[in-house]
């Protein structure tokens, strides 16, 4: 690989600091990781044998109906000759002979017969897997609503109602995003090995039980029946291994209202739901008892899965919300409030919540003030709101929080008051809690605001971002979420990013290491290699990428060996699921910080391939290309962005900033100005945009755009600088100092501003 040409400074920077080689010594290599032996499964009919309660309780639930074989017992819909109209495309639901079939639009978008292969969940909806070429399983989008007639059910629907997805869109059926081998498999059936091949890019899938049965839980059984048989006593490994039972001694404290848990639970089994009831990627081979971090990636809070103050948006599957919880804090788990076998709840209506909260305190008017017979005196009204996903799926947020109307109306996020109160606005609500003696105490200091400022822009939420990640009070899944949005901007996100490299949460020591990307490549070295061995995949992966670019040739062999086997391992981790086009981008990414510019491209080009439509791919790729000045194929390539998403701000900048260098000056201010004009959050397209009209002598104009992006983010250095420059230059020097005055006021520390405010006191405004 070309090495020395991409980073000439970092070399000498390495030899300069002999201390790390000596740091080096004490790198060791990282160990290999197997996957799970398929002879070790023996079937949750082997498991019934002796656990036949909870056998009898898993047969029929959501679980045990996860996937099954289409026969007239497990097929919901309507296959008797039922047609459903989207579009141009009418799709036909039939039988012929023994077989379920669908005849609808294909992978070229012309009407193809397709056998169902399997069907997919049971209710409120079901599916139906049709298979393709190459191994593939692809779930069908028009999906059987599986309700009562009198609910709006038993019909067909599609999932994308409000807009025409054709063949060529990704989201089509038979697309990546809605391929059952990678994106639902591990998730609805035992032990799956996705199998996939790069070369020929094909599957080879296949699982030891269809369903979700007890071992996907509980792990492999043969070990623990062999025992059982001989009539051993399990072992302390056997039984970390298979029992998921922590829900815990809890009692109520004297003149408590509220119980508290005696025990710390040992958090294996929240792990274990979160393998599936969470928002995540898919890193290595699954072992059960381990941390989520060692096979998956958590997907963090903010926009676009999460509101600002962290209330479900998109589908983010109960996890990311439980962790923002008190009750898990607290020390509840998941079989504190649902029966794990059959899937139900321990108990009906507030019963659930009345195990630990005492009836007559929070079931009463006093406390939800709502008459006993009207809507809005369940626990779960105000607490835990609904959204509905896949057109008929009411999933209820796990975050078990407040009614916050008073964050509605500064930030826009939603209340559970005006989920049910739709006619009255969240002023009303809010001033019905005043009269509550509810009045929020927080408003002004609520990290939702901190969160929503920085999502725009804004760095003055930056400080209580800051604060929110250093408190060892606050939920991990907050900390994580805020270091990482506020750490590059600011000089003491490092500094607390060191100090969480040692922390005991997973979550916590993944963000840190990405919150460190923007220190010197040597210091990261310097700070994060010895976590090469840390025992969570997930750690050790944050730390190959951000280590990627460390040349070779600068560590001893010990040293540059156990970084050639962190690599090794990030690499086969990424191959597992090189069909994803996200993965694809990881690997083009980290390609590139190796010098490898041919993989790199090969990468982002195989995403674009899956994807036409991920944007980021392509304006990788066309760096990459102008970076070898191949600049007509970087042109190429945006061109064809700019027209797969016309409303993708980036691609309009990126093709803009290269007709600049190009000296198309024209063609560069039309991309500029349009991408401008498609911001909505953060500054950089539109100040980009500014400097390039002062640039090409249009300050005035400059100043127009600067000043509406000033009102905009006000706390913006960037923006106040440029104005008060672009503004000395057109000899308007009361508006300069107007706007120096307010720099001076967010950095009352910088020299530099100082000097400006001198010398322009000193030309005599």
């Amino acid at each position: 690989m070309m090495r020395d040409g991409r980073y000439p400074g970092l070399r000498r920077a390495w030899l300069t600091r002999p201390w790390l080689i000596v740091l080096a010594l004490l790198l060791l290599a990282t160990a290999s990781r197997a996957g799970n032996n398929p002879h070790d499964y023996l079937g949750s009919e082997v498991c019934a044998s002796c656990h036949a309660a909870e056998a009898e309780a898993w047969r029929g639930s959501h679980h045990d109906l996860a996937m099954q074989a289409p026969t007239p017992d497990t097929v919901l819909g309507d296959f008797d000759d039922a047609r459903f109209r989207y579009g141009d495309i009418e799709t036909r639901f039939y039988k012929q002979g023994d077989e379920f079939r669908v005849s609808t639009d294909g992978p070229d978008g012309k009407i193809q017969d397709f056998r169902v292969a399997w069907v997919f969940g049971v209710y409120p909806l079901q599916q139906y897997l049709l298979p393709l070429d190459d191994g593939r399983l692809q779930a069908l989008s028009i999906t059987w609503d599986a309700r009562p007639a009198s609910e709006g059910g038993q019909r067909w629907y599609h999932l994308y109602p409000d807009e025409v997805i054709d063949h060529d869109d990704p989201l089509h059926w038979t697309g990546p995003y809605q391929n059952w081998n990678s994106r639902c498999a591990e998730c609805h059936s035992t032990n799956v090995e996705k199998g996939y091949d790069a070369a020929s890019r094909s599957f080879a899938t296949r699982f030891d039980a269809e369903d979700v049965g007890c071992e996907a839980c509980h792990g492999p059984g043969r070990l623990h029946v062999e025992r059982a048989r001989a009539g051993l006593p399990a072992s302390a490994s056997d039984s970390a291994l298979y029992s998921l039972v922590e829900r815990g001694r809890w009692s109520f404290p004297e003149k408590g209202a509220i119980a508290r848990r005696d025990d710390e639970p040992e958090g294996v089994q929240l792990a274990t739901c979160g393998r599936c009831h969470a928002r995540r990627g898919t890193l290595g081979s699954y072992r059960h008892g381990q941390p989520l971090s060692d096979m998956h990636r958590l997907a963090l809070l903010g926009e676009p899965l999460y509101h600002h103050d962290g209330q479900i948006l998109d589908e983010v599957y109960v996890y990311g919300s439980f962790l923002q919880s008190r009750m898990h804090r607290a020390g509840v788990v998941c079989s504190n409030c649902h029966e794990p076998h059959s899937s139900a709840l321990r108990a009906q209506g507030n019963g659930v919540c009345t195990q630990c909260h005492k009836s007559e305190a929070y079931a009463s008017d006093e406390h939800h003030h709502h008459a006993q017979a009207a809507t809005g005196n369940q626990c779960v009204d105000c607490h835990m709101p609904s959204r509905v996903y896949m057109g008929v799926d009411a999933r209820r947020d796990h975050s078990l929080r407040t009614p916050r109307p008073d964050l509605s109306l500064k930030i826009g996020t939603p209340n559970a008051c005006n989920d049910c109160h739709t006619d009255r606005d969240p002023r009303w609500a809010l001033e019905a809690l005043r009269a509550w003696d509810m009045t929020p105490a927080d408003t002004a200091d609520h990290p939702a605001l901190a969160m929503e400022a920085v999502a725009r822009g804004d760095v003055s939420g930056v400080p209580r971002l800051l604060s929110l990640a250093s408190d060892p009070k606050e939920a991990v899944i907050w900390r994580a979420t805020a270091l990482e949005r506020s750490a590059a901007l600011s000089d003491k996100g490092p500094r607390l990013a060191v100090s969480l490299l040692a922390s005991p949460e997973p979550l916590l020591r993944i963000s840190a290491v990405q919150a460190l990307d923007q220190l010197p490549l040597a210091e990261r070295y310097q700070l994060i290699s010895h976590l090469h061995r840390d025992p969570v995949l997930g750690v050790r992966m944050a730390v190959a990428d951000s280590l990627a670019g460390v040349p070779d040739g600068v560590l001893d062999a010990n040293a540059q060996s156990a970084l050639d086997a962190l690599f090794d391992e990030y690499l086969a981790v990424q191959q597992e699921h090189a069909d994803m086009p996200s993965v694809q981008m990881q690997i083009g990414l980290f390609q590139l910080e190796r010098g490898a510019f041919d993989e790199a491209e090969s990468a982002y080009r195989e995403a674009l391939r899956i994807n036409p439509q991920l944007t980021a791919a392509a304006l990788n790729l066309a760096d990459l290309l102008r970076g070898q000045a191949r600049d007509d194929e970087a042109r190429a390539v945006l061109q064809r962005a700019v027209a797969t998403a016309p409303d993708s701000g980036d691609a309009y900048h990126a093709l803009g900033l290269l007709e600049v260098r190009a000296g198309q000056r024209e063609a560069a201010m039309v991309h500029l100005a349009r991408a401008a004009a498609l911001e909505r959050s953060g500054g950089r397209h539109r100040f980009v945009y500014a400097v390039a009209l002062h640039d090409f002598g249009d300050t005035p104009g400059a100043i127009r755009v600067l000043t509406a992006l000033h009102q905009a983010l006000p706390a913006d250095e960037q923006t106040l600088l440029a104005l008060v420059n672009y503004s000395a230059e057109e000899g308007d020097r009361d508006a300069a100092v107007r706007y120096l005055q307010r720099l001076s006021a967010l950095a009352p520390d910088n020299a530099t501003y100082r000097r400006m405010a001198r010398a322009l006191r000193g030309g005599g405004s």
